[in-house]
């Protein structure tokens, strides 16, 4: 079973939206370029199309590192393990690698989730556990009510919105941080310093922003249908940005553009 902590498993491919025929296309091309880490969720109402292309594809199950997100609407005693059972059934797994809670309680009582979290590992459902689009607090109160170590907190991340206080937690408690909307839903292409960068170093815009989040120490999760952008999502690993560029994509953070909010999602916390 692969370790959450390898190199080859910081970039995943994201499902989100992707459903019948184009996740298939998309998922089987993004395996043959490398991809080894999937992400999905109980959410997106693709575990079954994932699983079944994942059994399919021709490469060894001990390979994957696979993650899956319980729906808000399951975190309860009746629902939790329950709907983790389904989404072992849907995926065609004896054991989901990664499991995440996709969000956190929408009266800020974490408490119950954490529990119900580990619980899942308890009976052998799953190997790792970790939250999503959790705030610092919550960050440090899940390290303490957890029996397990917490592999992750998925959080939206990019070069226009800044997370250094998310950051700064992700060390003092060591749950890592990984990415969504890696590219800001394409926002990121406006700003010309990220091509100015991309001429600079040769690459694509894109490869440019995810090497960054990369070298932040930010896992990516990424989608597209473009077999082009698929690959040059993937191969973000043989150069290196200066410290001096690093800091000039920084400064783009002051923007502070932020899409996941509660104009989107009514039930998102209140961010740091």
């Amino acid at each position: 079973m692969p370790c959450y902590f390898e190199n080859n498993y910081q970039r995943a491919f994201g499902t989100w939206p992707l459903k019948n025929r184009e996740l298939a296309d998309a998922l089987q091309y993004a395996i043959n370029c490398g991809y080894r880490a999937i992400d999905t969720a109980q959410m997106y109402q693709n575990e079954t199309e994932t699983g079944t292309c994942i059994a399919a594809c021709g490469v060894a199950r001990e390979d994957f590192l696979i993650t899956t997100k319980v729906n808000p609407t399951n975190v309860e005693e009746a629902l939790f393990l329950p709907s983790v059972e389904q989404s072992l059934k849907d995926l065609q797994l004896n054991q989901i690698d990664v499991l995440l809670l996709h969000w956190p309680a929408a009266d800020g009582n974490i408490r119950q989730s954490i529990k119900l979290l580990n619980d899942a590992a308890n009976e052998g459902l799953v190997k790792h556990i970790g939250v999503s689009n959790y705030t610092s607090q919550m960050m440090r109160d899940a390290q303490q009510l957890s029996d397990r170590p917490l592999v992750t907190n998925q959080v939206e991340f990019h070069p226009l919105l800044n997370q250094s206080t998310l950051l700064a937690t992700a060390a003092e408690t060591g749950i890592p941080l990984s990415s969504y909307c890696s590219v800001a839903r394409g926002e990121v292409f406006k700003q010309p310093l990220i091509h100015e960068l991309a001429k600079q170093y040769q690459k694509q815009p894109g490869q440019i922003v995810l090497r960054w989040i990369l070298q932040l120490g930010v896992s990516v999760n990424t989608m597209s249908t473009n077999p082009t952008n698929i690959q040059n999502n993937y191969n973000v690993m043989d150069f290196t940005l200066s410290s001096v560029d690093m800091a000039k994509l920084q400064s783009l953070t002051k923007c502070n553009h932020r899409i996941v909010n509660k104009s989107i999602v009514p039930w998102a916390p209140e961010w740091d």
